[in-house]
């Protein structure tokens, strides 16, 4: 073995006649310790890579080429002749340029740098000097710097380690010139590959792989796919990459549920046992390796992948308990009996865990459904209404229990293989609660027929009701819940009806013959129930009305031509005791058959003058009218017929004579009535202004200068017409020098500064202290002038003040002529009042003097 950092050339095949020098690498640039040894092993074409291994070391044989020499020996290095060119004479033909192999430069090496790959040299160095150099890029184009030439020697060297995931190859072209410049050789072009060293891990497209598989599935089942990716060339062992599992968690129920495919990253199932209600998920540990997997020398990486194990229906309902039990007050519907509780393993809130409850036996009428509750799962025991039933589902004179039998279901069918066991099935036992049930009456409504005209106190039939609680011992009371006309009684025992009043069939409350009455059934039971029934009675007519005149009224001209009108019949019976009708004119008053006849057409008749001439005006013509019945009725009715003057179309003209001559006494009366209160409603409000207008004259009231209160008047709340009483000049009673024009002055009406017309009367004077005892004295005294004064204020009148009603709680004012009232009372506290209060304080305070 040799250790020189430098490579030597190996002879493979020492017979061979043409020896073949191989450029080989160092054990630095493989990345591996050992050293480079000389061992036989076959012949090696040109220009391909080999490997061979000696003493369980690598040796990395590369490119090849005759007469060449290790590119890393400065010594050594690969000579690269540019191909002569003959110019003395054009007859001879010119060598073609040279293809240059490729040169390979292994990525990543770690120098000494600059390190030495090919010398270029021409023919022509031997005559004269020449400068060499290279262009392209990584020489003078960016990437700028990597290679250099010696621009006398030629040698070709690499300045820096090359990467061969950023450029894996460089294109260059040699040059040479002489001193001055001038090209001597054709360019060469170089290639320069840089070799892939392993120098890359793989690395997973994604850290965390989510994957899912239904639970029981078969063995090789796909589950998922997880794939890598090496930055190193994919041709070379340094790209190949290779997959595997290196752990399961958990392992149950064995430790290797999965496999994945070594190449392309596929996982399958390789064990049975799946079974999401044991192992709902499994976390797998997946490493990627390349160089084909060499544990050795590859390089790793792992991600996770993460498999869900998806449900299906593998597990059926199971019913909690055997029997379920529930009970539920007959005559009751949309009520929940019983509730049936169930479990399932499946994943919850699934198809595959939802349940879905028949009932199989026990209900043949469909009295009872079972619905699921959404929430809990749970089945519903519900009665339910049945179609075309005519009482309640569930009656405990029918019944007493019920038991069901119910099962349960998934939404989905159960998966192939799984069968429903015997847990899915229930009873479901069901205890009917007797209750007060309603007595009802049977038919209901009861139709009777009678002939109109029964006379009071007439039974008509018995309207019973039944009890349908045959097991409790009640009895049953009647009464009457509606009888619009009042013509019936019902026996509160026996419910026997019987007539209180005469039957009319012509009565507004009977319909087409037809007369509804609804009584009323109790019980005895606690709470008591009670029920309605309807009697329709059927009336059937008898010939109690006489007929009359229709219409009732008519108007015919005083000379037309023909003078007819047509006249029929009403009959509030019904037929035969109606029409057909016989009309007849009464024979009194005389002048009714002398000016006018009746003649019978079909079902009506004509009534016309009989002269030919009548005067206008209103004739009531008494007609006598038969009807039809077995024993007839005859009625005289009486025709109103307005005669009036007409014009050749037959129309009457003196419609305003007709007009107030079809006005009868009443109405003329009612508008009368209604002009006289219309008259008085007028009268009164011209009063009521007066009246107001006087009020507030009244108030303007003159008050003495010494004893000015009017501010105190105007501060507090006034008791007479409110704030209009209020609505006065109060400068006209500041000003006593003003004096206002008679013509304005209300009548009646002075102020106290004006000179009276008549002597003025004599006021009692008071002192300026007096005594509480004096003041009713005084008070009367003063009244007494003011009733003889005729230019006085009314100041006692009660238009000042409103009447607040009778009955005060006040005391009466009589009080102030006695002088023992409060006369032992001391009234000082009023010069506490203010100065409102300061007259009463003079007139009660103080001492005695």
């Amino acid at each position: 073995m040799n250790d020189s950092k430098k490579a030597k050339a190996l002879t493979l095949h020492p017979n061979d006649p043409s020896p073949i020098k191989h450029q080989c690498l160092s054990p630095q640039h493989t990345g591996l310790k050992g050293a480079v040894a000389n061992v036989p092993v076959p012949h090696i074409p040109r220009g391909h890579v080999s490997v061979a291994q000696c003493d369980h070391q690598i040796i990395f044989f590369c490119q090849v080429q005759e007469d060449a020499v290790p590119p890393v020996m400065s010594k050594d290095v690969k000579e690269i002749a540019f191909p002569s060119r003959n110019t003395d004479s054009q007859l001879k033909r010119m060598k073609r340029d040279w293809v240059i192999p490729p040169i390979n430069v292994p990525e990543n090496s770690r120098g000494p740098f600059p390190q030495e790959l090919v010398r270029i040299r021409s023919d022509h160095d031997k005559n004269r000097s020449l400068r060499y150099s290279v262009t392209g890029p990584g020489a003078d184009q960016p990437p700028t710097g990597i290679f250099i030439i010696d621009p006398i020697s030629g040698e070709l060297s690499v300045n820096k380690p090359l990467d061969r995931e950023h450029i894996p190859n460089f294109h260059l072209r040699a040059h040479a010139v002489d001193l001055n410049g001038n090209q001597v050789e054709n360019p060469i072009d170089i290639v320069i590959n840089v070799i892939d060293m392993n120098d890359n891990r793989p690395e997973f497209t994604h850290q965390i792989w989510n994957g899912t598989v239904p639970e029981g599935s078969k063995p090789g089942t796909f589950v998922m796919t997880v794939t890598s990716v090496d930055k190193d060339d994919p041709k070379t062992a340094n790209g190949m990459l290779r997959y595997k599992i290196l752990s399961q968690n958990p392992e149950s129920p064995t430790s290797n549920m999965f496999t994945i495919n070594n190449k392309t990253g596929g996982i399958i199932t390789v064990a049975a046992g799946l079974d999401r209600e044991k192992v709902p998920q499994y976390t797998l540990i997946i490493q990627a390796t390349d160089m084909e997997g060499n544990p050795m020398y590859g390089l790793s990486n792992t991600a996770t992948a993460v498999i869900r194990v998806t449900d299906i229906n593998d597990n059926p309902p199971e019913f909690t308990a055997e029997t379920f039990f529930g009970e539920v007050p007959e005559n009751r519907v949309n009520v929940i009996v019983a509730n049936l509780t169930v479990t399932d393993k499946d994943q919850p809130n699934t198809p595959a865990w939802n349940a879905v409850y028949k009932i199989t036996g026990g209900d043949p009428t469909g009295r009872f459904s079972v619905p699921t509750d959404p929430t809990t799962n749970e089945g519903l025991v519900t009665v339910v209404k049945v179609r075309n039933y005519f009482k309640y589902p569930i009656d405990y004179e029918i019944s007493r229990t019920y038991v069901l039998t119910v099962e349960a279901r998934n939404e989905v069918p159960l998966a192939r293989g799984i069968h429903s066991p015997r847990q899915s099935t229930a009873t479901v036992s069901i205890r009917v609660i007797d209750v007060n049930e309603s007595p009802y009456f049977e038919p209901n409504p009861k139709l009777i027929k009678l002939e109109e005209g029964m006379i009071p106190e007439t039974t008509l039939t018995t309207f019973t009701a039944q009890d349908p609680d045959r097991f409790m011992q009640q009895t049953i009371r009647y009464s009457k819940l509606s009888d619009p006309a009042n013509w019936l009684r019902i026996d509160p025992n026996t419910g026997r009806i019987t007539t209180t009043a005469v039957l009319d069939r012509e009565s507004p409350f009977v319909k087409n013959s037809l007369y509804n009455a609804t009584f009323l059934a109790s019980d005895s039971g606690v709470p008591p129930a009670s029920g309605t029934g309807t009697l329709q009675i059927f009336l059937l007519d008898i010939n109690d009305n006489a007929p009359k005149v229709f219409p009732q009224e008519a108007e015919i001209c005083e000379k037309p031509e023909p003078n007819a009108i047509n006249i029929t019949a009403l009959d509030g019976d019904l037929n035969p005791n109606a029409g057909p009708f016989a009309f007849e004119l009464a024979h009194r008053p005389s002048d009714v058959r002398r000016n006018w006849t009746i003649t019978r057409i079909s079902d009506y008749a004509q009534v016309s003058l009989k002269i030919g001439f009548l005067e206008s005006g209103i004739y009531e013509i008494p007609i006598i009218i038969t009807d039809s019945g077995n024993l007839p009725m005859s009625n005289t009715s009486y025709l109103r017929i307005k005669v009036c003057q007409c014009d050749i179309n037959g129309d009457c003209t003196d419609q305003q004579h007709i007009m107030a001559a079809g006005l009868g006494t009443g109405a003329i009366i009612s508008i009368l009535l209604c002009i006289i209160i219309l008259l008085i409603l007028v009268l009164m409000f011209v009063v009521w202004m007066k009246r107001r207008d006087k009020e507030r004259q009244a108030k303007q009231l003159l008050i003495d200068p010494e004893d000015d209160v009017r501010d105190n008047i105007l501060k507090y709340d006034e008791e007479g017409g409110g704030e209009e009483d209020q609505d006065y000049d109060l400068s006209q009673l500041q000003q006593p020098d003003t004096i206002e024009p008679d013509a304005i002055k209300p009548v009646g009406i002075r102020r106290l500064d004006e000179r009276p017309l008549h002597p003025e009367p004599q006021y009692p004077m008071r002192s300026a202290a007096p005594h509480p005892g004096d003041i009713g004295d005084f008070i009367n005294e003063g009244l007494k002038a003011a009733d003889n004064d005729p230019t006085a204020p009314p100041y006692d009148s009660l238009l000042v003040f409103d009447y607040e009603g009778s009955g005060s709680t006040a005391g009466s004012l009589s009080s102030l002529n006695s002088s023992s009232s409060g006369g032992d009372q001391d009234y000082d506290y009023l010069n506490d009042w203010g100065p409102r209060f300061r007259k009463l304080a003079d007139m009660y305070g103080g001492s005695d003097d």
